[in-house]
């Protein structure tokens, strides 16, 4: 952060927050953010430290990425429902005050890096006792359901989220530089294989590991709200145990962290079969993200080598696409 956007920032975190001598004490990039930038900022606020995270936009996000207000009023809503999540305390709007708009949330401690997480027996309290706190983490988000007039910016819910899905992302194959025979072939065995439309919920739509904060207590934090929206829940289940999720621990179906088991025990009642056919799905939209990011790159908007590497994923995908609606044929 350059010392002109560190001191405009300052500026009006200082106009907003009740302390008109708070300073900003170190600012540094976060880690990660793929498609937002994640800044931790060392405030002191009435004379005692504090530990923020101001979240921003890259120079190029992806079209279905929520802006930073929305993403805000998620944190408040998600919190209200006791989900855990890193408080919010304040939202700017105004662009020209860091270059785009952004929201600062208090800094919660803890691990996210999927590869740390897959590898510890003792990070979330076990293997087993994390997998069942991310169920219950689940069926809190799951708890909101439409209309919410704090979340109006979601538009309607979907009245069968499962067919919705599918036209979507045919809609964003076809707008591919290349044919994707792979991914239209698991589509049509989605379509063929639909289950009946459930009442629509808040879901995550990130919900996974790398974007779930823990310590040896247990998750400290959800993160990443900017996919969110109205839909069928089990999609949210079905994205968590994709196998491009589990970080080279595949034993682990629950996120490559513990046993599917533990993971419908802590959340309730689940559908096992509906959870399957949405985490088959998960791949088809990880793919069509991965195109996405990687187009980033390709294009000139966005120059970077993560980006580049993201497309690199996408033959592995189709491959699992295919060995899994072989399977399901069988």
């Amino acid at each position: 952060m350059d010392d002109a956007r560190r001191a405009a920032v300052e500026g009006y975190l200082r106009s907003v927050s009740g302390d008109a001598a708070l300073r900003i004490e170190a600012a540094s990039l976060l880690s990660g953010g793929a498609i937002q930038q994640n800044w931790a900022l060392d405030v002191v606020r009435h004379g005692a430290p504090e530990a923020w995270v101001l979240r921003t936009d890259n120079a190029a996000t992806l079209a279905v990425s929520l802006p930073r207000a929305a993403e805000y009023a998620l944190l408040r809503a998600a919190r209200a429902a006791g989900v855990t999540v890193p408080e919010p305390l304040f939202l700017c709007e105004d662009p020209a005050i860091a270059g785009a708009p952004f929201f600062v949330m208090r800094r919660v401690a803890g691990v996210a890096a999927g590869h740390r997480v897959v590898k510890s027996e003792t990070l979330g309290g076990g293997r087993a006792a994390l997998a069942q706190a991310m169920g219950r983490e689940l069926a809190r988000i799951h708890s909101i359901a439409p209309p919410r007039d704090d979340l109006a910016f979601l538009g309607a819910a979907p009245v069968d989220a499962g067919r919705a899905f599918i036209a979507a992302q045919r809609e964003a194959l076809d707008r591919q530089r290349e044919p994707r025979p792979a991914l239209e072939w698991g589509l049509r065995h989605l379509e063929r294989t639909a289950p009946p439309p459930v009442p629509a919920r808040l879901t995550h739509n990130d919900f996974r590991t790398g974007n779930i904060m823990v310590d040896d207590g247990g998750i400290t934090a959800v993160l990443d709200w900017e996919f969110a929206g109205w839909g069928d829940p089990a999609a949210d289940l079905g994205w968590l145990c994709a196998r491009c999720w589990r970080f080279g621990n595949v034993a682990r179906e629950a996120g490559g962290i513990g046993p599917r088991a533990a993971l419908y025990e802590g959340y309730g009642a689940v559908e096992d079969a509906r959870v399957r056919w949405w985490e088959l799905a998960a791949h088809i939209r990880w793919a069509t993200i991965a195109i996405d990011q990687a187009e980033r790159h390709i294009s000139g908007v966005e120059r970077s080598l993560e980006l580049a590497l993201t497309g690199h994923i996408v033959p592995e995908l189709e491959l699992e696409i295919l060995r899994m609606v072989e399977t399901r044929d069988a």
